[in-house]
């Protein structure tokens, strides 16, 4: 029998590398054939088997279905706008435009959403174009924060909801701007911002810098490569949310809605699992307005577009787990200590 080092000298030898699969290529054939078992399984059951699958089985399609419905028109606009950054979009443009002093500097980077109305789902290609143009690791998180919250489809749907009802909306967006900040801020203190960012992500930026072209074939692999990396880490986020909407009773959640901390980070934990987009998480969360406390509902409003599973999943795609770990605990301590201080002062 051959040895694996007898194999791996011969393959020096001879240049030849063992044929492989790209991850990208195979997590998205997997994540598009699940959609398609799931789209099967409820267009070909009969109407009088419908009952052959469970309630909870139908919530999870329902659910993972429809956050990947709602999400996906999003990731594409987001890729479209990454890729028209990195072709067209001169290398110095934001460097040249931007302040030098990092604080001022963050704080416009932060107010891009207001240009770029995508919710958070698209933000992810769209901030992963802007770090390969020149922005720092902290700047990008920066961004990334901000804009789902402070972008003006998000704003107005908002006010829609609850109007000036308890300072909500303002809340929202302060508090959306301080944290976003605070967290481009810590990272920007890193000594190697490098290492927060994955080997995978690293290996394209070389790429596109090697490759300066802006060619239709160029876009087109862009297209590709940027799709490989988000939908399977959208399929896998909407599934986990699905699931875990199904598995956590929202009773528990409603019971614990009158206490002023408590209340708090159970609308922080709906936020987590429900994954709403941005522009619509208002009306949604509105149906609590009777139940919650004021700092719980703004709680849900900022942390839940900063950081949910779904958003995760697609952050993934860029940064290590021990950075996401990290910046999910700032964000969470950070809007649980705003939610309190809202329901303090009410």
């Amino acid at each position: 029998m051959t040895s694996p080092t007898t194999t791996t000298r011969r393959r020096a030898r001879t240049g030849a590398r063992p044929p492989r699969r790209p991850l990208g290529t195979i997590g998205l054939a997997i994540g598009l054939a699940a959609v398609a078992l799931f789209a099967g399984i409820r267009i070909l059951t009969p109407e009088d088997r419908g009952d052959a699958l469970s309630d909870a089985v139908q919530d999870f399609v329902t659910l993972s279905a429809s956050v990947v419905i709602e999400s996906l028109p999003f990731v594409f606009l987001g890729i479209v706008l990454s890729i028209a950054v990195q072709l067209w979009l001169p290398p110095d443009f934001l460097m040249r435009r931007l302040p030098a002093n990092g604080f001022l500097r963050r704080a416009v980077i932060s107010l891009l959403g207001i240009l770029l109305p995508v919710c958070e789902c698209g933000n992810v290609p769209l901030a992963r174009g802007l770090l390969q143009r020149g922005l720092t690791v902290g700047e990008s998180m920066t961004f990334l924060l901000a804009a789902p919250i402070l972008n003006p489809v998000t704003i107005i749907t908002t006010y829609q909801a609850f109007g000036w009802q308890d300072g909500i909306l303002v809340w929202r967006i302060v508090g959306g701007f301080v944290i976003a900040n605070l967290v481009g801020w810590v990272f920007s203190r890193h000594p190697d911002p490098t290492s927060l960012l994955t080997p995978a992500f690293q290996a394209a930026c070389a790429r596109e810098h090697a490759d300066a072209s802006a060619t239709p074939r160029r876009g087109a692999r862009m297209f590709v490569e940027e799709t490989s990396a988000m939908l399977p880490a959208l399929f896998v986020g909407s599934a986990i949310a699905g699931f875990i909407q199904v598995a956590v009773s929202r009773d528990i959640l409603i019971t614990l809605g009158q206490n002023p901390v408590l209340s708090v980070f159970a609308l922080m934990l709906l936020a987590f699992v429900v994954a709403l987009c941005s522009n619509v998480d208002a009306f949604f969360v509105l149906a609590f307005g009777s139940t919650f406390m004021p700092g719980a509902i703004v709680a849900f409003l900022v942390f839940g577009p900063m950081v949910d599973v779904k958003m995760l999943a697609l952050m993934r795609t860029t940064f290590t787990t021990r950075t996401l770990v990290q910046l999910t605990a700032i964000v969470a301590l950070a809007s649980a200590a705003l939610g309190l201080a809202v329901n303090l002062a009410a």
